[in-house]
């Protein structure tokens, strides 16, 4: 990516952050619409308006002091955050502990298809960038845009509960095993953050979110 000022990075990385986050949660209550629970559709949240899904701290301070903190030290951007997650009333699915599996995975799968939409927009603006100025904020955009959604993806696939990645192990665990597993929940934010804290998150996830955001830039040819 060219060198940005920081408002030129907060507006080129706010559409596909912004929209990164707002497909996730949507399509948690579209998924659990499918398997038979209304709940997010009876509250207003099956929408992809990204009011309704903005948390103020974890979708907009959070990662924006990240971002001033990159751009003003010089740091690897490291991107952290959160959205108002979507409610899903897991009695009301038809298959509780499948679906609600189902459901989780639902997020980081969007985010996954969200980047080969970027990658074509990158491939696009990779390719023209040469002769039309505004190609090459289009493929900073399109990187960038692969770059979020692989890290949702990889970062809500780790196996801690709450976390998506937490759900999936839990859904297809032995229900005495998934049980034990569960009570890890009321501990799960405090661990990803002692992880952010300590620097080990990066650690953990960097390598992941290397190989899968260096696949989709591969397959622009650029």
């Amino acid at each position: 990516m060219q060198n940005l000022t920081l408002i030129q990075s907060i507006l080129l990385y706010a559409v596909p952050a912004v929209f990164a986050i707002t497909v996730h949660e949507a399509a948690h209550g579209f998924a659990a619409r499918h398997f038979g629970d209304r709940t997010a559709e009876v509250l207003g949240r099956l929408t992809l308006n990204p009011i309704k899904h903005i948390d103020p701290i974890g979708t907009v301070l959070v990662p924006l002091g990240l971002l001033v903190i990159s751009k003003t030290t010089g740091a690897p951007l490291f991107l952290f955050g959160w959205a108002k997650p979507v409610p899903v009333g897991t009695r009301n699915l038809r298959n509780p502990k499948r679906d609600m599996a189902l459901v989780a995975a639902a997020g980081p799968a969007s985010n996954l298809a969200m980047a080969v939409g970027w990658t074509a927009l990158l491939a696009v603006g990779g390719a023209m960038s040469d002769t039309v100025p505004m190609a090459k904020l289009l493929a900073d955009m399109a990187a960038f845009g692969i770059f979020i959604n692989v890290i949702l993806a990889v970062f809500n696939m780790m196996p801690i509960p709450p976390l998506d990645g937490g759900r999936v192990v839990s859904g297809l665990l032995p229900p005495r095993v998934a049980m034990s597993f569960d009570r890890i929940e009321p501990f799960g934010m405090m661990i990803i953050i002692a992880l952010l804290v300590s620097g080990l998150l990066w650690p953990i996830v960097g390598p992941v979110v290397g190989v899968v955001f260096n696949f989709f830039v591969a397959l622009t040819g650029l």
